[in-house]
């Protein structure tokens, strides 16, 4: 199969993309509560319960951390799109390939230039 032209991979993976953006979006909105430091109030609540809270915190500043790299890789593919430069490798300029960009379409790389 030819590749798609710029128009056509705009309406296969445009919508796609900015659905991702919107979803996590309101999932890093939906678990802000999760991620704010833990009060060491003694009185409230005991030693192991502190530590477990501190421990959930912990994991959803990391669940938060990957999430906003997956935010920036998906913005930088519609900032390409827009550019016309999307669905193409970063490093050897070869066209990425319908099945990766159907895997990932916020891909960068071709297979061959990814290992």
């Amino acid at each position: 199969m030819d590749e798609p032209g710029e128009d056509e991979l705009r309406r296969m993976f445009g919508p796609r993309l900015r659905a991702e953006l919107d979803e996590l979006r309101q999932q890093s909105d939906d678990t802000s509560a999760d991620r704010k430091p833990v009060t060491l109030d003694q009185q409230s609540v005991g030693r192991l319960s502190r530590m477990d809270a501190m421990q959930a915190q912990a994991m959803a500043e990391a669940v938060n951390v990957r999430r906003k790299q997956r935010q920036t890789l998906i913005q930088q593919a519609l900032q390409r799109m827009e550019q016309g430069e999307f669905g193409y490798c970063l490093a050897c300029g070869d066209f990425i390939g319908l099945k990766r960009l159907e895997i990932d379409p916020a891909s960068t790389h071709c297979v061959a230039c990814a290992k």
